[in-house]
């Protein structure tokens, strides 16, 4: 099987506002090939860290990629480098020296002394014409290895690694499949998640499985690699089954489709309407239900209902129940879920109330929240009991509220 390993160049994807996007793109287009990435690694601007970054990778992986340090200036030393790694020398190019002259030309702008460097190619290196800049890509092949060094530049690397380097990472590579399940999970931590799947895929290392853990949100990702579809699919069947059963419910995606777009798809096949009432939570449950296209068509609206005046005001809660049991109760839950039901004739409504903390305004502990909901069949209120800081307990409520209406709508 063929892995790979992709290093991004430049000092400026070590600063905090630059993201390497690049190896997202590549790492894509390489499991549709059947090709592992293995490793990520960033490098800075400096030829003895990137020579022996490259020396490391060509050691230990089939395919090799750098994007990035391929420009005209003193710091651009890919180049450099990975002829240093190679043992090989650098050689000036006069195609590529011409395909050079003739973008300036075409651009109607003088070409600096610099964008000479551009011209050398690693020795034995197949050139890459790159029409959309200056930086030429290259193709080595070295001992047994492709070593692929790409611009930086997105909109430059994507269409010159589609056209150049698929077709030459096709006729490399054998036959080879990836296939991969997901399944995203509500209702439990990562944790006890893991305990309760890891007997399963522990017995195998082919699938492989991760767990991803957000705020109330798992994905357990189950990746297998053959040389046929039907031989990766067979591999899954080895685990997948078993962990269906012992997660039941607490699925609630299988294509990776997030909660709130689980929802609206039930939620429109029942021509069923939802109202939302967000104390603690702030709009978070509007904000995601609303991220999916065509939310109209079954969300009529919500309250935004933090001030105890206001939750009486716009939903109708008795102040005297407020002044019984607090803003975070059951009691409230249920009588805002009930209010905004009430008031906008919608076939369900939600309702989110709690402490986010990190004090508290009702005598409740921080991460004490109550989800309600209103429906035909009635109102029910449920507790909950979150630790974090604040971001963390309000976005844990967001999703166990929508959980709760997940539950109950059969999503």
């Amino acid at each position: 099987m063929t892995d790979a390993e992709i290093i991004a160049v430049g000092s400026e994807l070590l600063t905090h506002d630059r993201l390497d996007t690049n190896s997202l793109f590549l790492t894509e287009q390489l499991n549709a090939l059947g090709i592992e990435v293995r490793r990520k690694l960033i490098v800075g601007d400096d030829r003895a860290r990137l020579e022996a970054a490259v020396r490391q990778a060509v050691g230990e992986m089939q395919v090799v990629i750098l994007t990035g340090g391929l420009g005209p200036t003193e710091d651009d030393v890919t180049r450099e480098a990975v002829a240093a790694a190679l043992g090989r020398r650098l050689i000036f190019d006069p195609e590529i020296f011409g395909w050079i002259q003739e973008r300036f030309r075409r651009i109607q702008r003088p070409m600096a002394e610099n964008n000479r460097q551009q011209a050398y190619r690693i020795d034995g290196a197949q050139p890459l014409p790159n029409p959309r800049g200056t930086a030429c890509g290259q193709w080595i092949e070295h001992q047994g290895r492709a070593v692929i060094l790409l611009p930086g530049p997105p909109g430059e690397l994507k269409p010159l690694f589609i056209a150049e380097c698929i077709p030459r990472l096709e006729k490399l590579v054998p036959p080879q499949v990836i296939r991969t399940r997901y399944y995203r999970v509500a209702g439990m931590g990562e944790s006890d998640l893991d305990q309760l799947i890891a007997p399963v895929y522990k017995k195998v290392t082919n699938p492989a499985t991760t767990i991803l853990a957000g705020a109330g949100d798992i994905q357990v990702h189950l990746r297998a690699r053959a040389a046929s579809a039907e031989e990766a699919e067979s591999l899954l069947l080895q685990v997948a089954p078993e962990i269906e059963a012992l997660l039941g419910d607490r699925i609630y995606s299988r294509s990776g489709d997030v909660l709130e777009a689980v929802i609206g798809r039930r939620l429109r096949e029942l021509r069923a309407t939802l109202a939302v009432a967000e104390s603690i939570t702030g709009g978070l449950i509007a904000q995601r239900i609303t991220s999916v296209p065509g939310a109209s068509d079954y969300f009529l609206g919500g309250f935004l209902v933090y001030n105890d005046r206001v939750k009486t005001a716009l939903l109708g809660v008795d102040p005297d129940l407020l002044a019984a049991h607090s803003a975070v109760s059951e009691a409230a839950a249920k009588a805002m879920a009930e209010g905004a039901r009430a008031r906008t004739g919608a076939t369900y409504a939600l309702s989110i109330t709690g402490e986010a903390g990190p004090e508290s305004s009702t005598g409740a502990p921080p991460g004490t929240v109550f989800a309600g909901l209103a429906s035909p069949e009635g109102t029910e209120a449920r507790k909950f009991q979150f630790g974090g800081d604040r971001n963390r307990i309000r976005a844990l409520a967001a999703q166990t509220a929508l959980d709760l209406l997940r539950r109950r709508i059969g999503a």
